[in-house]
């Protein structure tokens, strides 16, 4: 018996619906793959242009700070190399969990809890009082939504956002991206940003004209009639104050990341605060370290 000279139909058939799946499969990977490259590169990118400023920061380490006024509201983002392999810096962020060993080193949060939403998002709530020395049933919640948007060898993306936040706040973000530099350093750029409405901006403005008229930001404005460093004032400095307390976060979480470091980890985010005393000193060493230790036990956290 001769065999066809042509494959059955139904075998052609079959090999042209494997070959169109291989197809898109290789197409989606390739889409998936395209932002997170794209987002490495501009990042690198960023950092190839800000290497004479990282060089001759005012911090006294690699450290840029900038800060803008948005159509609604306030942005503070943080540029920074760190001794830090990339992958050491994905492990220590991966996981809501250790977000909120991070961001309760900042003086004015208090509390911080992990879940799921209906949508089977995963949250991390934050309680903050609007002063250290205020009582945590006064603190206001902003429930994050907690996103790992990419994580490879050479690129790490985590967000958290929150729709709304106490007294006319809303649009809340808070972004951490990261790149390799080599197989010691990393590049870092942390971003602070959330909208206010009008009244929530005049009262603020008020405040910081009158009562909070002795607080700075970072960025050199000007010299003072004796010759010193005017620094920025107003909502820019405000938010730059924040973004400066929350990268130390990061960094004090960064060199102590193990779940029985916490104290450690406080000294050191305190220890960084106290590096700028003209922005960033509010309390002293040993307050600090009680209300975060009340903090620890009354949550029977292992934070």
């Amino acid at each position: 018996m001769s065999s066809s000279p042509h494959p059955p139909a139904s075998w052609t058939r079959t090999l042209a619906a494997a070959l169109l799946l291989f197809a898109a499969s290789s197409m989606q990977s390739s889409l998936a793959a395209a932002p997170e490259n794209s987002s490495a590169q501009a990042l690198r990118a960023t950092h190839q242009r800000m290497i004479d400023k990282l060089g001759r920061s005012s911090f006294g380490r690699p450290v840029q700070l900038d800060s803008m006024e948005t159509a609604d509201g306030l942005q503070g983002d943080v540029y920074a190399v760190v001794e830090h392999p990339l992958a050491e810096i994905s492990t220590a962020l991966k996981g809501s969990a250790h977000w909120c060993d991070v961001l309760t080193l900042h003086v004015n949060n208090r509390r911080c809890s992990v879940a799921s939403d209906p949508q089977g998002r995963e949250m991390l709530t934050l309680y903050v009082v609007r002063r250290y020395d205020k009582p945590v049933d006064q603190a206001f919640e902003l429930p994050f939504v907690y996103r790992v948007s990419s994580n490879s060898p050479e690129h790490l993306l985590v967000e958290l956002s929150a729709e709304s936040g106490p007294l006319g706040t809303s649009n809340y973000r808070v972004t951490l991206e990261a790149v390799a530099l080599d197989e010691r350093k990393s590049f870092l750029h942390f971003s602070y940003s959330y909208d206010h409405n009008t009244m929530v901006r005049l009262g603020t403005m008020a405040y910081l004209a009158t009562f909070g008229s002795e607080k700075v930001g970072f960025t050199v404005v000007g010299k003072t009639p004796e010759g010193q460093p005017d620094y920025i004032r107003g909502l820019r400095g405000l938010v730059e104050r924040n973004a400066m307390r929350y990268f130390l976060t990061l960094d004090a979480y960064l060199s102590a990341p193990g779940a029985d470091q916490a104290e450690r980890r406080q000294r050191r985010w305190f220890a960084g605060a106290e590096q700028y005393p003209r922005q960033l000193h509010e309390i002293d060493l040993d307050t600090y370290l009680a209300l975060k230790r009340e903090d620890r036990q009354r949550d029977g956290a292992s934070r």
